[in-house]
């Protein structure tokens, strides 16, 4: 069976340092950290008082009052992202066969804040129950999936990956595959998250996930420093349009670029720690590489999982030494993370909308907040520290590993790599 080529058709962009794709990239860019002091509630008593939240959104300028009031915000975030993503791809809805369009989104938690504040309500009452007759289909996991759809009658496959802080790497992945496989032509993809809640930071707080750097949210978020001490959460979407390159093509569309292939993989080793050598690391980007037919020197530059963490950070520069060599310090390194926080469920998504965008405009995103160097992560690399770097990009790849050992990693390239 020849499988077909997928290529990138459009973007969409809900994020702490922008609220579309050209923001977003100018954001990226330029440096700008999007943590600062929680708004969405009092968080004087929670170890953790920051976050990287969006800026300047209402839901209502972009949904219907009354829809909007039946969604979440993981939700809420996902019709606005696809949206872009949809308009970037410029479909003549008159001729596009929607049988074979289709969903594929990604999200690690879904309807938190949902799921919150009804447990509260019941709890503050007197047993009697009173829920929302949409407290289940807000807070369901598959239901932005299930929304984007209705909106555009999109009736290919549709579903939603649920693998922590890869899943919308794998929603990609899969659209990716559901595409080349010959089971639809046009995916929408990618991700939202919305857990800057009570639940969310006070339960990431009881890990220990989190930095507790209050008196500095702006440089909290510190990948690969000697003085980092957690991630800093963080929320928002992205979204891609993936399409058969055949079809892209026959209507004139824009192509970013082309998915060159996907890998996945699992640590099997703790539920929240990574691997301490790195390996299932080592082994999903080793799995995208051998999916992508490309060899470890052909790929420029590696959008890291990068979250700020003293186990993880350390673990994955030691998978990328092993995968990739002497070539690893001729590499870009990046962990946009340090500017948007870990959005979690829809990280990979936003991250891979980065590295395409890399591709794009032949500049690398730095790795903001670098002030001391760690001895056990070596120095050699090249991890964009603090100022954007430009360099033609061709190949890069994007990792994302989330809680209970789940790895991910994308390939995406220029049209003619």
């Amino acid at each position: 069976m020849v499988l077909r080529r997928v290529v990138v058709t459009g973007l969409g962009a809900l994020t702490p340092i922008g609220n579309n794709i050209e923001a977003y990239w100018n954001g990226l860019i330029n440096g700008v950290s999007g943590a600062a002091p929680i708004t969405y509630f009092d968080a004087s008593k929670f170890k953790t008082q920051f976050a990287c939240e969006l800026k300047n959104f209402n839901a209502e300028d972009f949904l219907d009052r009354k829809e909007a009031r039946k969604m979440d915000r993981y939700a809420q975030y996902a019709m606005v992202a696809s949206d872009e993503a949809v308009l970037d791809a410029g479909f003549d809805f008159e001729k596009l066969d929607k049988d074979r369009a289709g969903v594929i989104w990604g999200s690690g938690i879904g309807g938190l804040e949902t799921f919150q504040i009804e447990v509260l309500n019941f709890a503050a009452g007197d047993g009697t129950p009173k829920f929302n007759p949409f407290f289940i289909p807000k807070m369901i996991a598959d239901i932005a999936g299930g929304h984007i759809s209705i909106k555009y009658g999109f009736r290919g496959p549709n579903f939603t990956t649920v693998s922590a802080c890869a899943s919308s790497t794998n929603a990609i992945i899969d659209a990716f595959n559901y595409i080349r496989l010959g089971h639809a032509d046009v995916m929408v993809t990618g991700g939202s998250e919305a857990a800057v809640t009570i639940a969310g930071m006070g339960g990431f707080n009881a890990m220990h996930a989190l930095s507790t750097r209050n008196d500095d949210p702006k440089t909290a978020s510190r990948p690969m420093d000697k003085d980092r001490d957690g991630f800093v959460l963080g929320e928002g979407a992205g979204a891609l349009i993936l399409e058969e390159y055949e079809h892209a093509v026959a209507r004139g569309a824009k192509i970013y670029c082309e998915i060159g292939g996907g890998g996945m993989s699992a640590d099997a080793h703790h539920i929240t720690a990574p691997h301490p050598e790195g390996l299932g690391a080592k082994n999903v980007m080793l799995n995208c590489l051998r999916d992508a037919g490309l060899k470890p020197t052909d790929v420029d530059g590696v959008n890291m999982h990068g979250t700020s963490t003293p186990l993880g950070d350390m673990a994955e520069s030691k998978a990328i030494l092993h995968v990739f060599g002497e070539h690893a310090y001729t590499m870009n390194l990046n962990s946009t993370k340090s500017m948007t926080g870990h959005l979690l469920g829809a990280a990979g998504a936003v991250e891979t909308i980065s590295s395409i965008l890399s591709l794009k405009h032949g500049i690398v995103p730095p790795t903001i907040n670098h002030f001391t160097d760690d001895e056990n992560i070596d120095s050699k690399l090249n991890f964009t520290f603090n100022k954007a770097q430009k360099r033609d990009m061709n190949v890069v790849m994007s990792n994302t590993f989330g809680f209970g050992g789940h790895n991910a990693c994308v390939l995406v390239k220029k049209l003619e790599i």
